[in-house]
């Protein structure tokens, strides 16, 4: 089993990172294997509405430039999907948005591609706005037919400098406790027992 997360801060080591990070870590402890995905701060353009994916059906945007096309396969090869951004005007990141708009375009016009795999939202924020970044990261996953794992509380860490989040103690539990919720789901979907 594999789990892919995408991480649509433009820090590479920030709070974002370190939330995911905590995530991660409980699916490796429980033998799945990870891989963290930078995609804020990366060159990725919004969706242009042409339709192409829809009518060429190749499981593929047709814009080239970017690295979206590599993204949707890593999505597709995985069983499980974190996405994690900061909360950047009460929603998520632009490059995030991007990942959303465009790969949800492909993966629905190619036949709902992650049908039934596990997804979850990860989200750092200074101090409001992150129920609104959270849902739109969960509405990629439940229109994609995905199976959202639970938490302790909402999968929210509160950090305004990088860092800052490693003194959110409910938030890191939050995280451990949603990579252990998505490692049992991902056993049980696997199995054929869910």
């Amino acid at each position: 089993m594999k789990v892919v997360a995408f991480n649509g801060s433009p820090r590479p080591d920030g709070n974002t990172r370190i939330l995911l990070g905590y995530v991660l870590g409980e699916l490796e402890k429980e033998g799945i294997e990870t891989e963290l995905v930078q995609v804020g701060g990366m060159p990725l353009r919004g969706c242009t509405a042409c339709l192409e994916c829809a009518v060429n059906k190749d499981r593929r945007c047709t814009i080239e430039d970017d690295a979206l096309n590599g993204y949707v396969e890593k999505m597709l090869a995985a069983d499980g999907i974190l996405i994690g951004s900061p909360t950047y005007f009460a929603d998520v990141t632009a490059e995030t948005k991007a990942l959303i708009d465009r790969g949800g375009y492909v993966i629905r016009q190619n036949g709902n591609l992650l049908r039934h795999k596990a997804g979850a939202a990860v989200v750092a924020v200074r101090r409001a706005g992150a129920m609104h970044a959270f849902d739109t990261i969960n509405h990629f996953f439940l229109i994609n037919e995905m199976i959202v794992p639970g938490s302790s509380y909402w999968n929210i860490g509160i950090g305004r400098a990088k860092g800052d989040v490693e003194r959110d103690a409910e938030g890191i539990e939050t995280m451990r406790t949603l990579g252990r919720n998505m490692a049992w789901l991902l056993r049980k979907v696997g199995s054929g027992t869910a």
